[in-house]
């Protein structure tokens, strides 16, 4: 088996702009890994002919597979189809069984009696030698082509729509098998430490030996985040049962050097990890939150099945709303203030009662920018977790923007609550 390197190239304007975040090269990427294939490069370019004739000229020198996202629109700047003929010296063609899929698309899917416009009728003109990828969800096929490099290896390129939910179809039931019955490559294997409340480089520190004495077949990333640094081994060769013993032993390396800050040994997500543990356990959980304005609760249930441990959420962004539904006391408010102690346990005492939660967690703080209604600095909160016999709470003093800011505290919200749950499990 070899090496195995694949590029992929976006196409359009409004990715260079930003008015649209790349999120298909992500989930490709992620794909491809798995089947033991390395994207080494990663190309945006615009609805220009001679860059994206540029892109795959440069790419094919270094790529033995390169996928394409975009162009393959009905409107005239869609130009993907018209520079692949040109590119693999073929011309368009309608393919019939296309048209038919798009007749019945428009018929019985998108409910439409009017005949089909001449743009929609040319989504089924596709180059001659391609092999058409299937598009069941929508009226722009993807494209199969071969060539070959100067080395003359074989060298396959791929052409998907840009709209992610028909992006990934296409992909995974149309394009990933072929792609895995077309390349041999080597393993890739990935084990993933998570770890909370320690920076990168004092954890770098902390293994420093481990990671210098790593072979030169396995690597070792960093992925920082809000609070969290994950840690992830890396490792490629021919024999699976081999790479696996090796990442093993030295990811139990670096587990025992960091078992203290380690939440998670895979990838799993603060919200991920806080479902499981409510799920095992059988318990509900319930937020009550401030001034990150919902964000807890958006992070608990963007988990799929988060209803069966989310019992529901408050936002009380004014004093008086913490008093109406959360029932926190008019004096605390007064004399404490909404940014306090005393104010956040009372919001998570009521968020308990309220949705008859077993666990609650709250937030309460300033989140910037300055004002001169802050009654205390900006970055100032008070985070609370607890259950009806017990509230723990923590102060956090923060130095970003608004929006970090509120992503920091929330973060440390769903810790303090994680580590709450554990240490009240009761057996």
């Amino acid at each position: 088996m070899e090496q195995i390197n694949a590029s992929i190239i976006t196409i359009g304007d409004e990715l260079l702009i930003g008015q649209t975040i790349d999120t298909n090269s992500a989930f490709i990427g992620q794909q491809l890994n798995h089947i033991g294939i390395w994207v080494k490069r990663r190309v945006a370019v615009g609805d220009v002919y001679e860059d994206i004739w540029k892109a795959l000229d440069e790419e094919k020198e270094d790529a033995r597979l390169i996928i394409l996202t975009g162009g393959l629109g009905p409107t005239a700047d869609d130009i993907t189809k018209p520079l692949l003929c040109d590119y693999f010296h073929t011309r368009l063609v309608r393919n019939e069984a296309v048209l038919a899929h798009i007749h019945e698309l428009f018929i019985n899917v998108y409910k439409r009696k009017a005949a089909l416009s001449p743009q929609n009728i040319r989504q089924a003109d596709l180059p001659e030698t391609c092999e058409v990828l299937h598009n069941a969800h929508g009226s722009a096929s993807g494209m199969w082509f071969e060539t070959k490099n100067k080395n003359g290896e074989k060298v396959v390129v791929i052409s998907l729509p840009g709209v992610p939910y028909e992006m990934k179809k296409i992909f995974s039931e149309e394009a990933l098998p072929k792609i895995a019955a077309a390349f041999k490559s080597d393993v890739v294997l990935h084990k993933v430490l998570s770890t909370f409340g320690m920076g990168e480089s004092s954890v770098a520190e902390k293994i420093a030996a481990i990671e210098s004495s790593l072979p030169a077949h396995i690597k070792l990333a960093y992925l920082p985040g809000y609070g969290m640094v994950k840690l992830r081994l890396t490792g490629r060769g021919s024999n699976r049962e081999d790479l696996e013993k090796q990442l093993s032993a030295f990811y139990h390396q670096i587990h025992s050097m960091l078992k203290d800050i380690a939440i998670a040994e895979n990838d799993d997500t603060l919200e991920i990890i806080i479902g499981q543990l409510l799920q095992k356990q059988k318990k509900k959980l319930a937020t009550a939150e401030s001034c990150t304005g919902g964000y807890v609760a958006h992070l608990i249930t963007s988990v799929p099945k988060s209803s069966a441990h989310f019992n529901g959420a408050a936002v009380t962004y004014n004093n008086e709303a913490k008093e109406q539904v959360l029932n926190v006391s008019h004096e605390t408010l007064e004399t404490e203030g909404a940014v306090s102690e005393s104010t956040a346990r009372q919001m998570v005492a009521g968020a308990l009662d309220r949705f008859a939660a077993d666990y609650a967690v709250a937030t309460t703080g300033i989140m910037g920018p300055p004002s001169e209604h802050d009654e205390k600095p900006v970055g100032t909160v008070w985070i609370a977790a607890g259950n009806k016999e017990k509230i723990v709470t923590k102060q956090l003093h923060l130095g970003f923007d608004r929006e970090r800011n509120v992503q920091t505290t929330a973060v440390q919200a769903l810790n303090l609550l994680r580590q709450f749950i554990i240490a009240n499990d009761v057996k």
